[in-house]
């Protein structure tokens, strides 16, 4: 067996004592020498369908503003989406949207496991290390981005907020929408818990009874670093005053 041999979970800010734990599942587009590029055609190689562009530089930036750890996916979604679990079919993609990915065609159950084991159980082991010695005030913010136009479609939505069964995190942010008059934000899009995309809530959040929340911002808000930098200045008046109503001892006045 060839394994890898570089990191594959990269830990930001490790000792943050800020409330909030962040995860990017889809942080990078880097594909290890032994996957061979997955036969990818070049123009798609930094394309939506490898990672979600943007998304790391605005969790960096929100870990920065919450002193919150931030886990992060140094390997490509199509070697495995780590916001997906192993049986899922989109965990190794043969395509993605009208992306082919030929390395992901017909691959054994030996080579199949040998990517959980690499790419998916280290990522999954990070997270619980830091959520285990937290306590359940803690709040787990997942970050992502998403493509303007999917299977030739427009999508209006600019910043979606999204839950699966616990809606407490969501429900506080989308309180404060008023806050970003000029922005388009909805609940559960482009995606919701129907689609598959909520696999690291149940997983982290659900499962440690924490508040939790998934974030998409269409990328192409995000073209520079000055874009970044305000993105994530956006979402932090949503996500601020969405911490404060959440604290267990908050009353209203």
């Amino acid at each position: 067996m060839n394994t890898l041999s570089e990191n594959v979970t990269e830990i930001i800010n490790p000792d943050g004592k800020g409330r909030v734990v962040l995860l990017c599942e889809h942080a990078s587009s880097h594909i290890p020498a032994k996957y061979d590029d997955l036969g990818i055609a070049l123009e798609h190689r930094l394309s939506h369908a490898v990672w979600d562009p943007g998304a790391l530089e605005i969790a960096r930036h929100l870990s920065a503003a919450l002193d919150a750890p931030l886990v992060a996916s140094k390997v490509s979604r199509l070697v495995y989406d780590c916001n997906r679990p192993p049986e899922a079919a989109g965990a190794m993609p043969e395509k993605s949207e009208l992306v082919e990915v030929p390395g992901n065609k017909n691959l054994s159950s030996a080579a199949q496991k040998e990517r959980v084991e690499e790419v998916y159980n280290p990522l999954v082991q990070a997270v619980s290390d830091i959520l285990t010695v937290r306590d359940n005030n803690t709040v787990l913010i997942t970050i992502h981005s998403f493509t303007p136009v999917y299977y030739g479609k427009l999508r209006a939505v600019e910043i979606g907020v999204l839950h699966d069964t616990d809606t407490r995190m969501a429900d506080a942010m989308l309180a404060q929408a008023q806050h970003l008059p000029h922005r388009v934000v909805e609940r559960n899009a482009p995606y919701g818990p129907e689609d598959g995309v909520t696999h690291s809530l149940q997983l982290h959040g659900l499962r440690h009874g924490i508040a939790n929340v998934m974030l998409e911002v269409r990328n192409d808000l995000l073209r520079s670093s000055d874009d970044e930098a305000l993105m994530a200045k956006e979402l932090l008046a949503l996500i601020k005053p969405a911490l404060k109503a959440l604290e267990p001892d908050n009353k209203d006045t």
